[in-house]
């Protein structure tokens, strides 16, 4: 976190997420299927309609997303946000920042996953010209929910192996990207939490001079969006605050 603004509180992400409307090969609308190895994410519903699909080693399940409910999932849960009517959420993702250095893995079909090259290939944004494109983030999606309808069919047909090679394979592309997770969990949520128990430490010993320290922070609605894996994607950032923009 850049220095002099506070971490949004427990240093989690903030983000406004419009889900794709994009139809799907199978008759849905939505974004991408996909899993963090390391991040619990919740979604706010802010409005509009949607479900959100999941798949962990207990099943699949469904789960209706209506304006004020609150839903979340933890690392390893394969989740997939469906848009049904206009479907816009809030994002609160732990670990700040941490999904964007590579924590996410979307279930692109095997020969994508083999490697991290060609992971990264089926997951650039680029068109043609290299400008990121929403027909890039429509191909992309595309592949995700090919990969993702394989793992289910072979997960109601009994097969137990199935997820357990997505989750194998998720791990492999994210080993070489540990030594920066575990930074960023340094600089932010560990920190927090550190701080935390050195203030009641403090009010243990009768001690109150941070609370001399208390300042606001006042984020305003994000105003470009970039594209996401579940959707037009506009993240909030602390840091924008201290450099004046």
């Amino acid at each position: 976190m850049t220095a002099g603004v506070p971490e949004f509180p427990g240093a989690v992400g903030l983000s406004e997420l419009n889900v794709y409307p994009w139809e799907t090969a199978d008759d849905l609308h939505g974004g991408s299927p996909h899993l963090h190895t390391t991040c619990t994410e919740a979604y706010v519903v802010v409005g509009g309609r949607g479900e959100l699909h999941t798949l962990t080693a207990s099943g699949y399940a469904e789960h209706p997303l209506n304006p004020g409910d609150v839903v979340w999932f933890t690392p390893g849960t394969i989740h997939r946000a469906v848009d049904v009517e206009d479907l816009k959420v809030v994002v609160v993702m732990q670990n700040s920042g941490l999904p964007e250095a590579g924590d996410a893995v979307m279930t692109f079909p095997p020969e994508h996953l083999r490697d991290e090259e060609a992971y990264r290939r089926a997951a650039s944004l680029a068109g043609p010209d290299g400008v990121p494109s929403p027909q890039r983030a429509r191909e992309r999606r595309d592949l995700a929910v090919e990969g993702f309808t394989e793992i289910l069919r072979r997960t109601r047909a009994g097969d137990t192996t199935a997820l357990a090679e997505f989750h194998a394979a998720a791990a492999a592309l994210v080993r070489p990207r540990t030594g920066r997770f575990r930074e960023r969990w340094q600089r932010g949520a560990a920190a927090v939490a550190r701080r935390t128990g050195e203030q009641i430490d403090a009010l243990e010993r009768g001690e109150h001079a941070h609370l001399a320290d208390g300042v606001v922070t006042r984020l305003e609605r994000p105003e470009s969006t970039t594209l996401g894996m579940c959707g037009f994607l506009a993240p909030y950032d602390a840091a924008r605050v201290a450099a004046g923009a």
